[in-house]
């Protein structure tokens, strides 16, 4: 395998670049002095790039100075609200959910599409409505839109922007990056919707100031988006975290899962549904059956009831099982818990916690996502930033 060994000046110019966009993000208002102190750069390269970045309209003056080489200059500040990024979550089963957000994340307009039911073809018409009724925002008028994420359920190739699979959406292959740029004329990023939560809780959420975290999505099915020193890590077929596909116990092997995993088959809102329907079908009519939502069983074992308890009791066991597997196999600082099951965090943290106590070396720090659903929104925002800014992060080996 060939191995670059030496960069160009034009890619240390962008690390560089991007190595004070983030201190100076994270830490506005700042001075040029301290940034070039805090990086080891020198004053004059700090200054050049900040006057890019004042050009590029990411940084701005904040009306506090610094004294510097005789003079004074004023601070810098991220410009939070210079422009703004369409992000949509495209769903696992009944929503299509979006939000236009300054780049600094405060959001302008959000919406929700129905799509249950919807399949195919379908799924992309309501994907169009859903950025037409944002992009026509009244809170939009003037402001520089940067580009449009869009997150969806399934293994995404991001660089092409193809969607090679999506069974939520009835996908194989489609190339929304392309279709959505012909129509749009902006920059387009099309990823996996639980990478981009879990690039949403990093840069915004719960993961901020954390290195190595990975971020879980049980809702209909169940995946995960991986951290590694502030990296998200793919695989070498942009399939990692999938792990609704893991093996919960060895009664699963030698069975079929070409398209709902096995863990997602005891784990999932999905799988909990089945089951609940399954113990109630000879209490409840059908029509109620096919209501029957993840949140009511959680309420039901609230309540005290058995059959609820129970199911609630067997899906903490496999997903206890995951989190000890992911904690053991990538030792994050950091686990977080999103999606559909987790308005009930009672009855989850703290009972997976205690199953896999002394069961593993170390057991992670499990916390609920602080970002909700607009997670994977988030995290197209961002990622939108850094694809349009030749972001770069770099780690020195040691």
């Amino acid at each position: 395998m060939a191995h670059q060994t030496t960069i160009t000046s034009a890619e240390m110019r962008g690390i560089n670049r991007s190595a004070i966009l983030e201190i100076i993000r994270r830490e506005s208002p700042i001075a040029r002095t301290t940034i070039a102190q805090r990086l080891g750069v020198s004053l004059p390269t700090v200054m050049r790039i900040v006057d890019g970045l004042i050009e590029d309209g990411f940084v701005r003056p904040q009306g506090e100075t610094e004294w510097s080489g005789g003079r004074r200059r004023p601070l810098l500040e991220f410009n939070a609200d210079g422009y703004v990024v369409l992000g949509v979550d495209m769903g696992g089963t009944e929503k299509m959910y979006g939000a236009i957000s300054e780049i600094g994340g405060n959001i302008i307009n959000e919406a929700n599409i129905d799509r249950q039911g919807a399949s195919g073809e379908e799924c992309y018409r309501l994907l169009i409505k859903l950025i037409d009724t944002l992009l026509a925002s009244p809170g939009l008028k003037g402001r520089k839109v940067r580009g449009i994420g869009v997150g969806a359920p399934g293994i995404t190739h991001h660089r092409e922007g193809i969607v090679k699979w999506a069974y939520a959406l009835n996908w194989r292959d489609f190339p929304l990056k392309d279709m959505l740029a012909r129509r749009y004329k902006l920059p387009i990023t099309v990823d996996n919707d639980v990478n981009l939560a879990a690039l949403g809780e990093y840069w915004f959420g719960a993961g901020q100031s954390i290195q190595n975290m990975v971020m879980i999505i049980d809702g209909a099915g169940i995946g995960a988006g991986i951290i590694i020193d502030g990296t998200l890590y793919r695989g070498s077929s942009e399939a990692s975290g999938e792990i609704g596909h893991m093996i919960p116990g060895r009664e699963f092997l030698g069975k079929s899962f070409s398209d709902f995993g096995g863990l997602e088959s005891v784990a999932s809102g999905t799988a909990m549904i089945k089951m609940a329907r399954a113990v109630m079908r000879s209490r409840k009519d059908a029509p109620k059956l096919n209501d029957l939502r993840a949140d009511d069983i959680f309420e039901s074992a609230q309540r005290g009831e058995k059959w609820a308890a129970s199911i609630i009791d067997e899906v903490v066991d496999y997903l206890a099982i995951a989190i000890a597997n992911l904690s053991v196999s990538f030792d994050p600082e950091l686990i977080v818990l999103g999606g559909g099951v987790t308005s009930f965090a009672n009855m989850l943290v703290e009972p997976i916690l205690r199953r896999i106590e002394g069961v593993i070396p170390t057991p992670p720090r499990l916390v609920l996502s602080s970002l909700g659903p607009r997670a994977t929104v988030m995290g197209a925002i961002i990622t939108v930033l850094h694809n349009t800014s030749n972001f770069y992060v770099v780690h020195k080996l040691s």
